[in-house]
Parts: C-alpha cells; structure tokens; sequence
C-alpha cells in the first residue's frame, strides 16, 4: 500500500452557526454555477504550481511545517471561476484540497468585489484502530467556507483590500470555527536592473479560532524576470498578540510557475 487508507470522520452539525455557514457558502456556489452559464464567451485557465520549503496555509499563521507542492488553478470567464487548490507534501501526500467557486460582483477599473465559497478537505495522519490492530490512516477533516473580497486601486500602482473568511468545520478533528479579516496592500514594483522587478506585498489581519484570537502580520517578496513564468518568492508571517497556538513566526521560500490562456468559446 503506497499511502494509508482514507477516513471520514463522521460527526454531526452541532452549532447554529455551521448551519448558517453550510446555507450561505451552498447559496453562493448556486449563483456562481447559474452566473456562469449566462457569462460571454471569453473564458481563461491557468493557474500557479508551488515547489516550497513549508507549505503555508490560507491562513498564514498555519504551516505544514515542511516542503510542499501546491496546484491552485483557475478556469471560467469574465466573472464566474472554479478555482481549484490541490495541495500536497512533497512525499505526495495530501495535505488539503480546496474547491473554490467565485463570482466578481463588481468589476470597474478603481474597484472590485469578489465572493465566493467552497467545500474543502484536510487531511492528517492518525493512528487509529482498524479490526483491532493498530494502523495509521489519512483522516480528511471536511469544512465550509465562504469570502468576501474587495480591492480599491488608489493610485495605478497602489491599492488597497480587505478580505474576509469564514470557516466552519463539518466533520474534523481539529479547530471548528475560524474567522479570518485581512488588509492587503499592493505596492508598486520595484525595478532593480533592466527587466528584474521585486514584489512586496504586506499584510495585516485579525484571526479568531474557536474562541481564541490574534493580531498577525506578513509579507510576501517576489522576484520576477520580464515575461518569464518563473519566479521565486519568500514569505514571512509574525504573530503580533495571539492566544492561539502555533509558531510566532512563520516562513518560507518557493519557486513559482504561473501560466495562464485566453479563449473564445463558440457558441
């Protein structure tokens, strides 16, 4: 056997809240899937694949706290997208598969807003009895979630965005409720020689898990050359006050390839 078996914990909606979530996040893949099939016909498919030394999660105050590969693709047209995160260790063994359905209400040159939603799966390695021997198996912790995205261009080069998520576990071992706010800001590359540019895009968000809470910041550094589809980033996220576990600091460096295709769909 390559990889141990899979379980699903099987474990009931027990809080109001969850209920909400599940109805809000089904709501939003509902008017996703209808509003993609009334969109143009100008689709696109892309995406990013990750080699990293620690696979860091959505949230940025987790890790995988070793090297990683992540898949997050993108497909749909002008303001309907499936997007796909398939992440893995790089033993090849999952880590979480996330579901993406988004749809950008708003589109205009200064401002956007996106919302979207999506079932995703989190998997750990447990030692579990199996007709009564000792084995260890894949259990996939299933959650819920839904965002809520704008960004404002204040300049060309400069913009703003709050972002917000909100997580509910269905069946997991693990944390149950998260609620994630973030402030993004984009900032104007940096052009350091001929065709070279370095990325820096800071962070500051307000997290709260299962009762607990805290106050984080990061950044992300990107290096990139021309046109090429290659680039190489680093990442570093700090805990500023937080009663929730984990590291204080978190980091990372990676290799990025980026692809992306246009396309006119007959109709």
């Amino acid at each position: 056997m390559l990889f141990p078996p899979f379980v699903f914990e099987n474990r009931p909606i027990k809080k109001p809240i969850q209920k909400f979530t599940l109805a809000v996040v089904s709501l939003l893949i509902l008017i996703s899937f209808s509003a993609a099939a009334q969109e143009a016909s100008q689709k696109h498919i892309g995406g990013t694949i990750t080699a990293t030394s620690n696979g860091v999660s959505i949230i940025p105050s987790f890790s995988l706290g070793r090297p990683a590969v992540f898949f997050d693709l993108t497909m749909g047209g002008e303001r309907f997208s499936f997007d796909p995160m398939l992440r893995f260790g790089l033993d090849g063994k999952p880590w979480s598969f996330i579901l993406w359905g988004r749809y950008k209400v708003i589109k205009d040159k200064r401002f956007s807003l996106t919302v979207g939603g999506h079932p995703a799966f989190l998997f750990q390695e447990k030692e579990m009895i199996v007709d009564g021997n000792e084995e260890k198996a894949f259990v996939a912790n299933r959650y819920l979630a839904g965002e809520i995205n704008t960004n404002f261009k204040v300049t060309e080069k400069f913009s703003l965005g709050l972002y917000y998520l909100r997580g509910a576990g269905i069946q997991v071992i693990s944390a149950k409720n998260s609620d994630f706010l973030a402030l993004n800001a984009g900032l104007p590359d940096l052009n350091l020689v001929k065709d070279i540019h370095l990325t820096i895009n800071p962070q500051v968000f307000f997290l709260v898990v299962d009762g607990d809470s805290g106050f984080y910041a990061n950044a992300a550094v990107t290096l990139r050359k021309g046109e090429l589809p290659f680039q190489v980033q680093t990442f570093f996220n700090q805990k500023i006050n937080s009663t929730i576990s984990g590291d204080d600091f978190v980091w990372n460096v990676s290799l990025l390839y980026k692809f992306r295709n246009s396309f006119s769909a007959k109709k």
